[in-house]
């Protein structure tokens, strides 16, 4: 099975791809967690990387693919694979289709503005890890403390309620035409789309999704 989980930042699209990739035993590609690795490499491109994502920015389309595609080439994913935060726009789709890759599903969570902010602001994240907590969600067991290094969690530089929106705005601008992409692609017959709102539980976003990839 292969599928893509589209969602603004905050829409809990990261939890649920864990709990799907599990479910269904294949690879969770995280797009973030591949970037977040780039930066900790701390080098003089992964600091220019920092600064874009630190104000809010996306990392261009065509850098973001090609290490979206290495990855999608080892070979764990070749009998399927779950994609989080990736394709974001138009561009970065086309690129997959240059890449033949068939999708199965691709589906888009949507939640108000409140709901996001609130679950942004509580996220605590071990950095090394990719692992998420939050202060009111899904607490550590000691607060501002890893469960399994204890080591020190970290508030993302970005995760302020001014960047927030202004991470949102750009979402929608980039992501519309993307999903008016997907569903023109549901139309012919080329991907099963389906949207979810994702302002309820983690329980009940979880269980729509097992009926809809079931279905």
């Amino acid at each position: 099975m292969r599928i893509i989980f589209i969602g603004a930042p905050g829409t809990g699209k990261g939890t649920q791809a864990t709990l799907t990739a599990n479910e269904y035993n294949i690879p969770n590609v995280s797009a973030g967690d591949i970037l977040r690795h780039t930066i900790l490499k701390n080098d003089t491109f992964s600091k220019k990387i920092k600064n874009i994502i630190d104000q809010g920015q996306l990392v261009d389309d065509e850098f973001i693919s090609s290490l979206i595609k290495q990855r999608l080439e080892q070979k764990d994913c070749h009998t399927g694979f779950l994609l989080d935060g990736f394709p974001r726009t138009l561009s970065q789709a086309n690129f997959m289709k240059q890449w033949k890759i068939k999708i199965d599903y691709v589906i888009e969570f949507t939640a108000s503005l409140q709901t996001i902010i609130e679950r942004i602001k509580g996220r605590r994240i071990h950095l090394k890890s990719g692992r998420i907590y939050h202060i009111k969600f899904k607490p550590p067991k000691i607060e501002g403390i890893d469960d399994f290094t204890g080591q020190q969690l970290d508030i993302r530089t970005d995760d302020t309620e001014d960047n927030i929106k202004k991470r949102i705005l750009e979402y929608q601008k980039m992501t519309i035409p993307l999903i008016e992409y997907y569903k023109k692609e549901q139309i012919t017959g080329n991907v099963n789309f389906l949207t979810i709102n994702a302002d309820n539980s983690t329980l009940e976003i979880n269980k729509k999704l097992k009926n809809a990839l079931n279905t």
